[in-house]
């Protein structure tokens, strides 16, 4: 018996036997459904056909890449973060426009931060909130640093280079799990003289991603067990207080021990709660506390 049967775009084929051998039909799976077309054979006799499975590979797929490629890129950021020097990282929202007062109030800390902790300012070099960190270091004079993902669908984004960084201030990375090393070694102390932090501003899934698991790195001690690091969120307008909310409501279900996840981090409704803060943990001297902080009212709300 002789059958033929022509390519196809489904992913999955099932090639099936008439009672008598003649007839076949195969089924195929597809995006729109599952379809059954028959098919007659060139024999008269032979034995019944059997049933054949055939996968279909697209061709937009891509093997795996190599883990030796991903540690090449995990080392390229710790050798970024030793040229520039640890800093304050910030995470937040990538579409908050610039006209937007948390835009506003997130530059204002950048820059602040930059100038009371006298460190590099470290984020994902994205648009929003993330740039108003970074315009707010620069306006102060002081370094940034930052590492990008690479083809995010973000009009930003859609390109390997910053729009106004220079190339050696941040690495365009393809791999997520690479930005994130070294998104957290940029906040690791390691001598006391470091002052360092981790800034949460209002972000959505992404931000919530990196904020919960650095937030387990401290939880567990993998980083901060012998210079703790500062970490605050930043509850603009009352941002998180439904999230601070249902962490509560997980005390009382018993899925976080009591107090936990305050003892982790600092919430902070404007912009001079977190600069006293960091002043108070790096115990700083007092004529080192000139805060301009003119865009937050005494309940952290733009004026």
């Amino acid at each position: 018996m002789a059958t033929s049967v022509m390519g196809c775009a489904p992913s999955q084929l099932f090639l099936h036997a008439s009672p008598h051998g003649k007839v076949a039909a195969f089924d195929c799976i597809s995006r729109r459904g599952w379809l059954r077309h028959p098919m007659t054979t060139n024999s008269r006799s032979g034995p019944p056909m059997g049933t054949v499975i055939c996968r279909h590979v697209s061709a937009e797929f891509q093997e795996r890449t190599s883990p030796d490629e991903v540690k090449e890129e995990i080392k390229k950021c710790y050798k970024l973060i030793q040229r520039l020097g640890r800093g304050v990282i910030y995470l937040g929202s990538s579409r908050v426009k610039a006209d937007h007062p948390h835009y506003l109030q997130a530059m204002e800390l950048g820059r602040e931060i930059a100038k009371l902790l006298d460190c590099t300012t470290w984020s994902g070099v994205g648009p929003g909130l993330m740039d108003a960190a970074t315009r707010g270091a620069l306006s102060a004079r002081k370094p940034v640093g930052g590492f990008k993902i690479a083809r995010e669908a973000d009009e930003w984004t859609s390109s390997n280079f910053h729009s106004y960084l220079p190339s050696n201030a941040y690495l365009t990375c393809r791999f997520f799990s690479a930005r994130k090393h070294g998104l957290v070694d940029a906040a690791v102390r390691n001598s006391p003289s470091d002052r360092t932090a981790v800034v949460a501003f209002p972000g959505g899934v992404g931000t919530l991603d990196e904020v919960f698991e650095i937030l387990a790195l401290i939880q567990l001690e993998r980083i901060g067990s012998e210079l703790p690091i500062p970490f605050l969120l930043m509850n603009y307008n009352s941002f998180y207080t439904k999230l601070l909310g249902f962490l509560d409501e997980c005390e009382k279900w018993g899925t976080v021990a009591k107090g936990e996840i305050a003892s982790l981090w600092k919430v902070c409704d404007g912009n001079f709660e977190a600069l006293e803060y960091l002043a108070d943990f790096y115990d700083l001297p007092q004529e080192e506390r000139a805060f301009s902080t003119s865009l937050e009212s005494n309940h952290g709300l733009v004026s």
